[in-house]
């Protein structure tokens, strides 16, 4: 396999581009190599027929040649058809790879060739563009101390890859990337291939399926493969590249940016749907990620054991280290340790007292004494010791080229490494309590209470400093498992420090009172308690999820009647007058569609900012974006600007999951360029909060527009997904939807219930089994009868979409993922998927309407845009997806013929577990083809 396959580089960049094809033939050639050592010349005769036929196709539909091109597939003997399968997606894998050290290379080409030329999009272009428009040093501080994002990492099950898998990837991009070194000879670039030869080898006798579910733990270390490989290293260098930058247009400042920038976690703390994450679990997580960061402070305490080899014949260090020695001596005991030997070097004494009070902190043991850090602030105080004992003789190089990097490592990932959300559904909170009640005989029917009746006993019960629940009393198995997550959650705070979980997320919640509830259950642990002088002491905040669009439409109101509480609103003035509010991306969109659910997520953000407001409440608002694009996905910095400025307040979450994990943090250099556009992103919305640019007078005409395009839309697509009885049979039967759920890819169910109800289905599955039928039905359909019954064939009103589109930024970014999804979709292929419906008739009236509506938004985005081609806006994409196609298409075609093959012989009541293997590698190599899957 050797094509010149995909691009993501820009088009005036031939060199750059040559250089990508060249490492995708390179890769390729490797990978030929190892199936005709695999599977003889027959192998790879058999995949390049395929492959070319495939692109032959997309050239030109030629029916004859597009029935050969089937009869090929349908005529593989299965042994051989499996290892064709293989091929593909290993070849995606390796394009993948490529893709990923291209975009490294393209950056360092750019920094090399343009000097000192700012780059548009990074940290030094946001810090210019401050100094440019005259914005004052105050004025820069106060900015930096109000922006804040935190990235949090979640266990969709979105991504296929396994760890094992993973761990391959990373040796061949490494030792990929190696070949760019000018100085190695021939023999040295000889050693390379044989290294990568062996890798893909590897890779292709390695099982990409997991025998297994993945067990939470399991998810937790795979979460945390990303901090140890790249985060770890990465996140402080943003910091370092900030404070340069600040110091280079405001000199003179001695700059220490605030925490601005943090990863977060749902795994193992994301409970809601998934009985497998319990209190236990949760527990458990929490220590493997304080082993993580002490591991980390442990290496990099022993790599200064050979850097701080400062003498005392040499140099006078401070009494204060001297001091700070004896009173270790005195409390820690170094096991097997000859200090005596280095007395002449204090600070290698002083690092092998830290790196013993390290090792105990990791077992939990010895809390409250000297002989353990009880913080990360005791750590800190250490790391700020040998900082100033540096300076003091002249070793400050030493001190700001080493320490100060690791003290921002301690500032940003403490003895947690990341903050762990917890997660919950609100009905198991109310069941939990309505027991609780009933055994105290205090309400015998909490469910049946009206909302009111609800507010007015759990205020009550917020302000009774007694206790409600008893370590002696009979609990259900449930109603004990919902307390102990509380309990967990006080005793983690103890023990890892309060930053270590902070925020408890409420699935579905429709009231005040779900927050309330999480509120009782938190006094009853100490969580939060009302002192003698009214004053509030909070350590967890009860976040509401807002989901579906009726959610949306509820959340001003559920929020101003929670603030109108007055103990609640003590407790908001006890988190920094801060509220976290979650916003779901992937619910509302199956509930009303693209266009809708980003027109309500608009309004949501722009009302219940409005009536946090009126009691001078800041927002965090926390985006549950996923990474497909009918869940919400796009680049982090244009998912950042996408929120409107004044919305900000006290910061943003979003949610990283699956592939985008992957993608954006597998390689630090890729993970570097993320991280340093988020902060640009959120430098220019500070700005744009600070000084607003004018809106239009068509502002208001244009929002009144989008409202009833969106009402068009939500009409179209209910009318299609809730309104038509046959609709459910489409989807299951002409989408891998029940495949999907037998891939090992997560520990979480697919459905909330054992429910085939569309309500009970999960977003994930939704959209991924949409994706891998090419149909990607979630991510445009009903925008093009929103748009032709606004224009009516009105060229008025078409002129006016096109001003939306130039002017009017919500609608500009609506129209460019609409284009995404669009190049992606493919209803040619669709249509085959359509082929396995048993129903002729609701095969025919169901696909025909998608397909009248694909082409309909084809249409209008072209007009609108004034494009040729879908993503002529974009050619980089454009390209990219053009040249992956030919290699998708072939996996497409043997997926449908296998899940009729499968299909059949299930309904006979039979079953073929290598078939049913065959299926989960076509839906891994489609997944790796398409990439923005989940």
């Amino acid at each position: 396999m050797s094509e010149q396959a995909v691009t993501t580089q820009t088009t005036n960049r031939p060199h750059s581009n040559n250089l990508l094809r060249r490492d995708v033939r390179f890769l390729g050639n490797i990978l030929g190599e190892v199936l005709v050592h695999q599977g003889g010349r027959e192998l790879l005769d058999v995949v390049e027929k395929i492959r070319e036929t495939s692109k032959a196709l997309r050239a030109e539909f030629i029916p004859e040649l597009f029935e050969e091109f089937k009869s090929t597939i349908t005529s593989l003997n299965p042994e051989i058809r499996h290892q064709v399968i293989r091929a593909f997606a290993i070849y995606f894998q390796l394009v993948n790879i490529a893709e990923q050290n291209h975009r490294v290379r393209r950056k360092r080409d750019y920094e090399r060739s343009v000097g000192e030329t700012v780059q548009p999009g990074s940290i030094e272009d946001a810090v210019q563009t401050l100094k440019e428009r005259g914005i004052a040093v105050g004025e820069v501080n106060s900015m930096l101390e109000g922006i804040s994002l935190e990235l949090v990492m979640t266990a969709h099950p979105t991504e296929a890859t396994r760890r094992v898998v993973q761990d391959i990837h990373q040796r061949i991009a490494t030792n990929l990337m190696e070949l760019d070194n000018p100085m190695l000879s021939y023999r040295e670039r000889e050693k390379q291939r044989e290294k990568l030869l062996n890798d893909v080898l590897i890779l292709w006798q390695t099982d990409e399926l997991r025998n297994r579910k993945p067990t939470v733990i399991d998810e937790v270390r795979n979460g945390l493969f990303y901090f140890d490989e790249t985060l770890f290293e990465t996140l402080p260098n943003v910091y370092e590249e900030l404070e340069r930058c600040l110091s280079k247009y405001y000199p003179g400042e001695q700059w220490h940016v605030p925490a601005y920038l943090r990863f977060g976690s749902w795994i193992g703390g994301d409970r809601d749907g998934n009985p497998s994450v319990t209190a236990k679990v949760t527990w458990e997580t929490l220590k493997l990620h304080r082993q993580l960061a002490i591991r980390k402070y442990e290496e990099i305490l022993k790599d200064w054991m050979g850097l701080l080899s400062f003498s005392t014949n040499i140099v006078s260090v401070p009494d204060e280290l001297l001091e700070s020695i004896s009173a270790d001596q005195s409390e820690v005991e170094l096991k097997g340790i000859d200090i005596w030997r280095n007395s002449k070097e204090p600070y290698k004494v002083k690092l092998c007292y830290m790196l013993e009070k390290l090792a105990n902190t990791r077992d939990g043991s010895l809390k409250g004494t000297r002989k353990r850090y009880n913080s990360p602030a005791e750590l800190k105080e250490d790391l700020l010791l040998i900082d100033r004992s540096l300076r003091a003789h002249y070793a400050d190089y030493t001190a700001d080229s080493v320490v100060q990097k690791l003290i921002r490592q301690v500032e940003l990932f403490g003895f947690h490494m990341a903050a762990l959300d917890i997660r919950q559904h609100s009905k198991e909170h109310e069941n939990a309590m309505a027991e609780v009640l009933a055994k105290n005989n205090i309400e015998s029917d909490f469910s049946a209470l009206s909302e009111d009746e609800k507010i007015a006993l759990l205020e009550r019960l917020l302000a009774d400093p007694g206790k409600l629940t008893s370590d002696d009393a009979e609990y259900s198995e449930s109603t004990r498992e919902c307390l102990d997550v509380f309990r967990t959650v006080y005793e983690a705070q103890q023990e890892f420090g309060t930053g270590c979980i902070t925020s408890y997320l409420i699935s579905m919640a429709r009231g005040a009172s779900d927050m309330l509830m999480v509120m009782v259950f938190a006094k009853e642990f100490g969580l939060f308690r009302q002192e003698e002088d009214g004053s509030v002491i909070c350590s967890l905040q009860s976040v509401p999820l807002f989901e579906t669009i009726d959610d949306l439409h509820a959340a001003p109101g559920i929020m101003k009647r929670l603030f109108d509480l007055p103990l609640y609103r003590k407790a908001v003035e006890a988190r920094g007058e801060m509220h976290e509010i979650m916003l779901g991306y992937s619910d509302s969109n199956k509930d009303g569609g693209v266009v809708t659910a980003n027109w309500e997520l608009k309004l949501a953000l722009n009302e219940i900012t409005a009536a946090a407001a009126e009691y001078g409440v800041k927002l965090k608002f926390f985006h549950g974006r996923g990474g497909a694009l009918g869940r919400g996905g796009m680049p982090l910095n244009r998912s950042i600007l996408a929120q409107p400025p004044h919305t900000i307040g006290a910061g943003i979450k979003i949610t990283e999951q699956g592939e985008v994990l992957s993608s954006r943090y597998s390689m630090q250099g890729i993970a570097y360029r993320s991280l340093e556009q988020a902060t640009w992103a959120l430098i220019t919305a500070a700005r744009l909060v600070k000084y607003p640019e004018q809106e239009t007078d068509q502002e208001s005409e244009w929002n009144e527009i989008a409202r009833s395009m969106s009402e068009t839309a939500q009409t179209k697509y209910q009318d299609l997904i809730f309104r038509d009885p046959d609709f459910m049979t489409f989807f299951k039967e002409s989408t891998p939807l029940s495949e999907v759920g037998e891939l090992n890819i997560g520990s979480r169910p697919s459905k909330r219930k054992n429910s085939d109800r569309f309500e009970d289905l999960r977003a994930i599955p939704w959209v991924f089994a949409w994706t891998q039928s090419r149909y990607l039905l979630p991510a445009w359909y009903a925008a093009g009868t929103a748009f032709e019954q606004f224009v009516q064939n009105d060229p008025a009103k078409l002129d006016k979409l096109r001003e939306m589109y130039k002017g009017f930024p919500f609608f500009r970014q609506l129209v460019d993922n609409l284009q995404m999804a669009l190049a992606k979709a493919d209803l040619n292929i669709a249509q085959q998927y359509a082929g396995m419906i048993s129903d002729a008739e609701v095969r025919d009236r169901i696909f025909n309407q998608v397909k009248e509506e694909h082409a309909l938004t084809l249409k209008f985005i072209l007009d609108i845009t004034g494009q040729q081609d879908i993503l002529d806006n974009v050619p980089v994409i454009q390209e990219s997806i053009r040249l992956r196609n030919p290699y998708v298409d072939p996996l497409s075609y043997m997926q449908v013929e296998l899940l009729t093959e499968l299909r059949k012989l299930r309904e006979q009541e039979g079953d073929d577990t290598e078939l049913l293997r065959e299926v989960l590698l076509t839906i891994n190599g489609i997944a790796a083809g398409l990439r923005n899957t989940g």
